[in-house]
Order: C-alpha cells, then sequence, then structure tokens
C-alpha cells in the first residue's frame, strides 16, 4: 500500500472513530436531559467509578440503595412514600447516563491508545485528542460535584452546576465536532473576515444560549410564565421584578423570572444575528459561507419555534427533549459552518506533504 493510500485509510479510521464518540455524547446529553426532566439525578448518592458500572442485583441490594436515596433531602421533601418500583424508575435512568459516561471514557480512550500505538497519530493532533480527553475525565468529576450539591440542604442540584456541566459536554463535543471537519481535506473557503468572525461569535452565542438554557432547567423556570411573547404581563417586566433580589447580579442566576427572560431576549438576538449573517453572506456572493448560513438560521429557526412550543405547554418531556436535542443540532451546524469558514490553518499538515500531524505510514514511526 503507497504512503499516500495507508495515510487516508487513518484517516478514515480515525474519522469514524471520532463521529462515534460524537454520536456517543448526543445520546449522553439526550439521556442526561431526560434524567433531568424525570428528577432522577439524586437517585444516585454515591459516585463508584468503578464498581457503581454494576446496578443493584439482588433484593437486598435494591432496598440498601433505596434506604440511601430515602436519606435525602429530595426524598423527605418531594419523594416521601415512594415505593421501591417507582425508585427503580428514577434509578435507571441515572445509571444509563453514569453507564454512558463511562461507556464515552472507554470508546475514546481505547481506540485513541491504539491509534498512538500504530503510530496513526502525529504530536499536533495527539496534543488535541489528549486536550479532549483531560476535559472528558473533567466532565465526570464535573457530573458528581453536580449531583453532590442536591445531596446536602436542598432537593434538587444547583443550577449553577448543572450548566456548567451541560456546557463543559458542549465544549467537548464542539471541539471533536471541529477536530472531524478539520480532518477533511477541503480547500479553504475565500470569504470576508468579517463573515468569519461573525461565524464565530454566533458559535460562542449558541453556547451562551445553552448556558441560560441549562439555567432555565436547573430552575424549573420553564414550568412558570408559560405565555408568549409576553412575560409576566409584558413584554420587557418591571425593572423592581427583574431585580428582585439583592444583590442585583444574583437574578441572573437565581431569579426564575430574570434566567426565563434572558433565555427569551438571548433567543431574539441570536435569530436576528443569523439572519443578518445570511444576509452577508449572499452579499458576499461565497457559496460555501451561504449554505452554511442558510443551515444555520434553518436550525435556529426550529429550534425557536420548539422552544415556544415546549414554554406554552409546560415543558412536557417529550417537547423538552425536542427542544434540548435540537440545540446540540444548532450547536452542530455552528461549530461545521465556522470551522469552514475558518482561516486555512491547520494543526497538522496535510497528508500528502508531510507525516506530523497524521502518520502517513505505516508501523509506530509516528509516536
Amino acid at each position: 500500500m503507497s504512503e499516500a493510500a495507508a495515510g487516508e485509510l487513518h484517516v478514515r479510521a480515525i474519522r469514524l472513530w471520532l463521529v462515534a464518540v460524537a454520536a456517543l455524547i448526543v445520546a449522553m446529553v439526550l439521556v442526561g436531559g431526560a434524567t433531568r426532566l424525570t428528577e432522577s439525578g439524586l437517585s444516585i448518592v454515591e459516585w463508584q467509578p468503578v464498581t457503581g458500572t454494576l446496578p443493584p442485583l439482588s433484593a437486598d441490594a435494591w432496598q440498601t440503595a433505596f434506604d440511601k436515596y430515602r436519606a435525602t433531602p429530595q426524598y423527605r421533601h418531594l419523594n416521601a412514600g415512594m415505593s421501591l418500583d417507582a425508585f427503580k424508575v428514577i434509578y435507571w435512568w441515572e445509571w444509563t447516563h453514569r453507564l454512558l459516561g463511562r461507556v464515552i471514557g472507554a470508546a475514546f480512550l481505547l481506540p485513541f491508545l491504539f491509534f498512538l500505538w500504530r503510530g496513526f497519530i502525529g504530536p499536533p493532533l495527539r496534543t488535541r485528542l489528549w486536550t479532549i480527553f483531560g476535559l472528558g475525565a473533567l466532565q465526570g468529576a464535573v457530573g458528581w460535584w453536580m449531583v453532590a450539591s442536591g445531596l446536602v440542604n436542598r432537593v434538587e442540584v444547583s443550577q449553577y452546576r448543572l450548566a456548567t456541566h451541560l456546557v463543559l459536554a458542549c465544549a467537548i463535543y464542539a471541539a471533536i465536532v471541529w477536530t472531524l471537519q478539520s480532518l477533511a481535506q477541503r480547500p479553504a473557503a475565500t470569504v470576508p473576515g468579517r463573515l468569519r468572525a461573525s461565524a464565530a461569535g454566533l458559535l460562542a452565542l449558541v453556547l451562551v444560549q445553552i448556558y441560560l438554557g441549562a439555567l432555565v432547567a436547573g430552575l424549573r423556570a420553564g414550568l412558570v410564565y408559560n405565555t408568549w411573547p409576553l412575560i409576566d404581563g409584558a413584554f420587557v417586566p418591571h425593572a423592581s421584578a427583574l431585580f428582585a433580589n439583592a444583590p442585583a447580579w444574583r437574578n441572573l442566576f437565581e431569579n426564575m423570572l430574570t434566567v426565563q427572560f434572558d433565555h427569551r431576549m438571548v433567543a431574539y438576538a441570536l435569530w436576528i444575528f443569523v439572519v443578518l449573517h445570511v444576509i452577508d453572506a449572499a452579499r458576499s456572493r461565497s457559496g460555501p459561507a451561504l449554505t452554511g448560513a442558510l443551515a444555520l438560521a434553518a436550525a435556529a429557526t426550529i429550534q425557536a419555534v420548539l422552544g415556544i412550543l415546549t414554554l406554552l405547554y409546560v415543558a412536557p418531556l417529550a417537547l423538552a427533549l425536542a427542544h434540548q436535542g435540537m440545540a446540540i443540532a444548532v450547536l452542530t451546524v455552528a461549530v461545521i459552518h465556522a470551522q469552514r469558514l475558518a482561516p486555512a490553518r491547520r494543526a497538522w499538515p496535510s497528508l500528502t506533504r508531510s507525516p506530523d500531524g497524521i502518520a502517513a505510514h505505516q508501523g509506530r514511526g509516528a509516536l
């Protein structure tokens, strides 16, 4: 096999691996959303990265797990009198969520080590992938940090920690999708610098909106003010209600009205900026830029409609999960669009020029 052909085979294998990991992360986010919506996240009160892989396997083990949950504030204040069978339902949601986290870790690390051993990955890409793995390990710790916030003096997890957990998951996912796009051998789009900057800005704004959505979820703020376009009887509520808490900054994170209002306003701003970006891309007469901008506008519009429906119907499980899933779709389109418009600076050279980025030869020489 020629050096170039071997290199292309290596790239294909790495891309398939990263696609599989990205798909697992999407599943993890959706299961995490269902875990939150079904109030299941505090059903497992211990962090056991290894032994916790197995669920209770006997009646006594189930009773022990249930007794530990019954010692939590959530059980005492929200679920007092819950049956063991009802506990098993919420336990399985949380257990599945944690199991997916372990599966993602193994699905990332084991093929990565194999590719390193075979010399498929050179130093620049290797560094990026180790960084992504490190963020994944941090995500596991952040997940437990989040759960721990709801085990003492609270009946739910901290919205601050929930938002951190979700945004970190989205950042890891975005890094993987960006890396996947970087591995595709495409010519860089010729576009004005302002289009590149606005595409990157829209990606950042999508992440901000996801963070705000997590605050809404953490505060259960989607269960109140279920009218649109008015909120609390006005398009812009009175300042005394928006800043009812002191100090004022706490309203941005702890006042249900303010948090939901911010989420709405950023949604409007995001949609307007996306439409302006489409107009700018059309004027630039760049096919790739316009295609990506239109795809982002379509995704953002669908997401806005889902958000409004979720609010009006008081966040039923199916609609709320569709809204969360569409947020990941918007993020995916935003990452792909921003990467395609980014300057042609790769962290690893082309396979046909050098083996430094991804080894174009077989063997272990690139380790």
